[in-house]
């Protein structure tokens, strides 16, 4: 069988996966902090015909090229990308962001801590400052049935007011940290888990060396370009037909073989 048919099946299967990938990133063009993902590719073995560098005569004279040939791509991994996202304004005083590197922390009922960029924070009927899945806020804060405002300071300070005005610091938010934020295990709901690959977390008090600072009444924004996603989802599809026309190119050409008499 040609080498051709198989080559351009690998191709297809490739682009496959590509258009998969970025039809995700479309998908979650509005999901707060969301991060694009990118499809990775590497070639597969080669089939030494002649190989380089090897002897070609008695007088010693070496191949400077040989002849390899390639059997084809392979899918070999979907990176995270990392980039800020674009901060959106809200006004809600529960509406968190992160400007710069870090996570926030989540306790799960498990008990495992998940991370997120996700600060779509509410209150709970205890007053305890959680998620949208109801999972408190690492380390657990709550503010009082009385307070008339919530502020939370660029350094992660949460402060409450009370109806005479007065203001009293309840809490003090932290930030997570990865060596490999690529490495993170999504869970979906916006959250991830560490792995060995991301290593393990280093925690910290926003606007601390390398940490963030917390904007409030603001989200971030997920960093999907929709004009780049299109280009790359239009050139995708296009890689996809013409490795289909290498296999009906191969099958003609082994239709042709089979008829000559």
């Amino acid at each position: 069988m040609m080498r051709a048919l198989t080559i351009a099946a690998t191709g297809m299967e490739a682009q496959q996966t590509n258009v998969e990938v970025i039809s995700n990133n479309i998908a979650n063009v509005s999901t707060t902090g969301f991060k694009r993902r990118m499809a990775e590719f590497e070639d597969l073995l080669y089939q030494n015909v002649t190989r380089v560098g090897t002897q070609s005569s008695e007088a010693g004279t070496i191949l400077p090229t040989g002849m390899q040939l390639g059997l084809g791509v392979r899918p070999s991994g979907v990176t995270r990308v990392t980039t800020q996202g674009s901060l959106t304004e809200t006004g809600n005083q529960l509406d968190l962001a992160i400007n710069g590197r870090g996570y926030f922390g989540i306790k799960m009922p498990s008990g495992d801590i998940a991370y997120t960029r996700d600060g779509t924070f509410k209150l709970s009927a205890t007053g305890q400052i959680v998620n949208n899945e109801g999972y408190p806020v690492e380390p657990g804060i709550t503010v009082a049935p009385t307070a008339t405002a919530v502020t939370v300071n660029t350094a992660g300070q949460v402060i409450e007011t009370a109806p005479n005005g007065t203001q009293s610091t309840i809490g003090q938010l932290q930030l997570f940290n990865f060596v490999n934020e690529a490495g993170l295990d999504p869970q979906g709901g916006n959250d991830f888990l560490e792995t060995q690959a991301s290593g393990t977390p280093l925690q910290g008090i926003p606007a601390n060396p390398g940490f963030g600072t917390i904007q409030q009444g603001y989200v971030e924004s997920s960093n999907v370009n929709v004009v780049q996603e299109m280009t790359n989802l239009i050139s995708a599809q296009r890689a996809y037909e013409m490795n289909s026309k290498v296999i009906e190119a191969a099958d003609q050409m082994m239709q042709t073989t089979t008829q000559i008499r």
